[in-house]
């Protein structure tokens, strides 16, 4: 069974200017996600009824409280906002991880997340996490190959409760070495195929209100 893109990580160096940068790109202002206790913090936005944007920055208000431990999708070196990565909807975290063991390719350990919404609401879910190289990021694979998560039953997912009106209408994945990371993505049972270029980098085409973006 084909993996479903649960969520797109748009990385940026200042939350705020990045979302109002989207929001005049796309008509429509994404919702304010939440603090994470690992020094960041993010914005959300609806791509369809089972996908959305994730805009993460690093939390000032949390800066003091930072260890030694580089925060996560490489924000300590970040210059400019950019897609850094994804996530595939898991509805078995275990077996779809055993099974990708199998195909040849570890998804890595699974660990537990969650945060608070603004409103309250507690946000719980498990990802898969690979060993980062010494810098922290990016993980085998360049964040080309996603992670899977698996959200809390009690959790709502974040595209029935962000803002809406975008959809995701294609995403496509760039490698200088595609031969390699095809591989992990087959073992994952996603069907995209990686196209040579320059640099680890993605692509979504985008359909907003103002009309079709791109957003790399």
């Amino acid at each position: 069974m084909a993996l479903s893109p649960d969520h797109l990580v748009y990385a940026a160096p200042e939350l705020e200017e990045a979302v109002d940068d989207l929001t005049e790109r796309f008509g429509v202002r994404p919702s304010a996600g939440g603090k994470h206790p690992n020094g960041t913090h993010n914005a959300l936005l609806a791509l369809s009824n089972s996908c959305y944007l994730e805009v993460i920055a690093p939390d000032p208000e949390q800066a003091s409280q930072q260890s030694e431990r580089p925060l996560a999708f490489g924000l300590d070196w970040l210059k400019i906002p950019r897609l850094v990565t994804w996530a595939v909807l898991a509805p078995s975290l275990e077996e779809v991880a055993s099974a990708s063991q199998a195909a040849g390719y570890d998804p890595g350990v699974v660990v537990e997340g969650g945060r608070v919404r603004p409103d309250g609401a507690q946000l719980q879910w498990r990802t898969t996490k690979r060993p980062e190289t010494q810098e922290g990021w990016p993980p085998p694979g360049d964040g080309i190959v996603p992670f899977l998560i698996e959200w809390g039953a009690e959790t709502p997912h974040p595209s029935v409760t962000s803002a809406q009106g975008v959809r995701l209408l294609e995403l496509s994945l760039f490698h200088p070495r595609p031969a390699e990371v095809q591989p992990m993505l087959s073992a994952l049972h996603i069907d995209i195929l990686v196209t040579a270029g320059p640099a680890p980098a993605m692509r979504a085409r985008l359909e907003t209100p103002l009309g079709i973006v791109t957003l790399e």
